[in-house]
């Protein structure tokens, strides 16, 4: 219920705000059981067009351990389903919290595979994560604004979803599997950025 009422006020203020957002490929996501949504983190504020981008559907986040310190903070991005992780020591709950979570198939999951804003090392979580559980993992890229002033002058905001990733329940993860389901997920990034504009170049931003 909070998630909904708080991604609802977001997508209102944002259309206020920039007004210029285009999602394509809504098609693409299952219409039954959860997924795994990936995405090239590359601002601050994807992982909301993402979430807008795909409604109705119901999401958990994976979030540095840092940011639940703050007890105000803290109490908004957990009843957001937001969830603590050690990035730097990442124990077993980190892999068996978000299964737990696709399992029960109320919601679905985003992962960042690169990490940070400012990296493009895939990493092999949202695989594992995705053949435990069982579901898909579905592609997705955000092109736009990568700043707050940027947003505000309304400049184009497209997200669009790919083609489903999947993981057989029966695959051995080894390390020559996990290195060609990343990079299957890279193509899958490169192909998206293409479709949406063929001159796409994410330059980092400070």
């Amino acid at each position: 219920m909070f998630f909904r009422a708080l991604r609802n006020f977001i997508s209102f203020l944002l259309l206020v705000l920039n007004g210029n957002a285009h999602y394509q490929n809504r098609e693409k996501l299952p219409t039954k059981g959860s997924f795994v949504l990936v995405a090239p983190h590359r601002t601050w504020i994807d992982p909301v067009y993402l979430a807008i981008a795909a409604k109705p559907k119901e999401f958990a986040f994976m979030a540095k351990k840092e940011l639940f310190k703050n007890p105000i903070l803290s109490w908004v991005i957990r009843h957001a389903n937001a969830f603590p992780v050690d990035r730097k020591n990442p124990g077993p709950s980190a892999i068996k919290t978000p299964v737990k979570i696709l399992k029960e198939g109320k919601m679905n999951l985003v992962i960042f595979p690169t990490g940070t804003r400012h990296s493009s090392e895939l990493k092999g979580g949202a695989a594992t994560i995705a053949k435990l559980s069982g579901v898909p993992i579905i592609p997705a890229v955000y092109q736009g604004p990568l700043t707050f002033k940027d947003l505000l002058k309304r400049k184009r905001v497209t997200v669009r979803f790919g083609d489903p990733i999947l993981v057989d329940k029966t695959t051995r993860l080894t390390k020559e599997r996990l290195k060609e389901i990343e990079v299957e997920i890279q193509q899958a990034f490169d192909q998206l950025d293409h479709e949406i504009d063929p001159s796409y170049e994410y330059k980092i931003t400070s």
